[in-house]
């Protein structure tokens, strides 16, 4: 059985993430209010962000990026913005 938890990114119930995938107390915060649909459309961002930024996740600065604009999407509801990114024409 799944567990279910208030998303705060969808603002719903739904299912929840199987176990914590970020460390620290954001990890646990992240495990307890994202479901996996909110983490989901999360990571498609965060694939967008570092491919078009062109992110080093070496880099102690990029992550410190890619780690705030998680918190914006996920807790704050605000979604990414890229500067000069225009999405593909289907």
């Amino acid at each position: 059985m799944s567990r279910t938890v208030f998303c705060e990114r969808l603002n719903k119930e739904a299912d929840g993430l199987d176990f914590q995938l970020y460390p620290g107390e954001l990890g646990k915060r992240i495990f307890d209010n994202i479901s996996k649909e909110a983490w989901a459309l999360w990571q498609s961002k965060q694939t967008m962000l570092i491919n078009e930024k062109k992110l080093n996740m070496m880099d102690p600065e990029h992550r410190a990026l890619l780690e705030d604009e998680m918190v914006k999407f996920l807790f704050e509801g605000q979604d990414i913005v890229i500067e000069g990114y225009t999405p593909p024409s289907k």
